[in-house]
């Protein structure tokens, strides 16, 4: 009978290690998993200021290009705008 119960107790045993050793994978995934989409958040508000910063010097170049070539003949294209 004792042989059973060690051979039982090593078992256990050996399930508990895998048990323990299988959150810690888990966890350390999760973790990973964390840090990876924090990257990814933290690349797309950098990329996303990047185009709006873009986009804005677009805007600036343009308005000035048309201020200075404005003949003054035409209304300015802020009147002619077919959307606001």
């Amino acid at each position: 009978m004792t042989w059973r119960r060690v051979l039982l107790l090593s078992c256990l045993s050996a399930v508990v290690l895998l048990s323990a050793e299988n959150r810690q994978k888990l966890r350390a995934d999760e973790l990973r998993r964390e840090y990876y989409e924090e990257q990814r958040n933290e690349f797309e508000n950098f990329v996303e200021e990047q185009n709006d910063e873009q986009e804005e010097r677009n805007r600036e170049a343009v308005e000035q290009w048309r201020q200075w070539h404005y003949d003054g003949l035409h209304p300015s294209y802020l009147y002619n705008r077919h959307h606001v």
